[in-house]
């Protein structure tokens, strides 16, 4: 369970994929729960074996009087917004009876268990109490996990985007058809048989003639015989009438329009620097 630098173990730890310097947390300040500056960030120590976070070397500077001490990683809030660290539970009174952080050479099992006494009591709630006393050869700092565990409070989160295609239709207007009708004419011609009467006149001259007694024939002067005569004319009159009926709809057709385009999408790319990585 040896201890290095995070600079050691991961040279390149302050940039992120495009060199850019994106996690850096030295100098990050550092404050208690009620507000008041501790001091800043001045480095992190990991585990060598499992490449994890276990303590921030927090310097104090004029607070206590220089004095540079651990704090947990469990007990840190990390508000990368802010460039801020909040100690949960850190008091004065803990940092002037934690042990001065000179060098890495100092720091064994005892070195530690002298800083987790100091913090077990604020890592306690009543669903985790303080843990009873640990074997140097089998204690892992997996053991104490609200001392050990990272506490992000808005931790960095990366967004891989994609490009989709999205489909949609317009309507738009592509011609007019008008319908309407005019007027055309045209000569009819249609036959009509019509009547018509006249008047035969027949003069015969009997062969055989009877006399008539005297006193039988009347002669009149003036006598007329009156017939009437008729002929038929052609009443030709119009009238209008259905011929034809049009019935103007519309009708819709369907297709399908093939379209193609390039899409992006963004992958994550890891460099572990030789060192294995789990994913969740």
């Amino acid at each position: 369970m040896a201890l290095v630098k995070l600079e050691q173990s991961y040279p390149d730890y302050r940039k992120n994929s495009s060199g850019v310097d994106d996690m850096n947390i030295n100098n990050f300040d550092v404050y208690t729960a009620a507000n008041e500056k501790v001091g800043s960030v001045h480095d992190i120590l990991v585990d060598e074996e499992t490449g994890k976070f276990r303590y921030f070397v927090v310097d104090t500077g004029f607070w206590i009087f220089g004095k540079k001490v651990l704090l947990p990683v469990g007990l840190a809030d990390v508000h990368y917004t802010d460039k801020r660290i909040y100690a949960k539970g850190l008091t004065r009174e803990q940092v002037e009876n934690l042990p001065n952080f000179d060098d890495l050479e100092t720091i064994d099992y005892d070195y530690e268990e002298q800083v987790r006494g100091i913090y077990r009591p604020a890592a306690a709630t009543p669903t985790k109490t303080q843990p009873a006393a640990y074997d140097r050869s089998t204690y892992k700092h997996e053991q104490e996990p609200s001392l050990y565990n990272i506490n992000e409070q808005d931790g960095k989160t990366l967004k891989l985007y994609e490009e989709r295609l999205i489909a949609s239709k317009q309507r738009h207007k592509t011609g007019e058809v008008s319908v309407g009708k005019h007027i055309e004419t045209d000569t009819a011609n249609v036959a009509v048989p019509v009547e018509k009467e006249r008047v035969v006149i027949e003069r015969t001259s009997p062969t055989n003639a009877t006399p008539t007694r005297p006193g039988d024939a009347t002669f009149r002067e003036g006598e007329v015989a009156r017939m009437d005569i008729y002929e038929e004319t052609p009443d030709i009159r119009k009238e209008a009438v259905v011929r034809e009926e049009v019935r103007v709809k519309k009708v819709v057709e369907q297709d399908t329009v093939q379209a193609q385009e390039t899409v992006r999408r963004e992958e994550l790319d890891i460099d572990t620097q030789g060192r294995s990585l789990t994913e969740k």
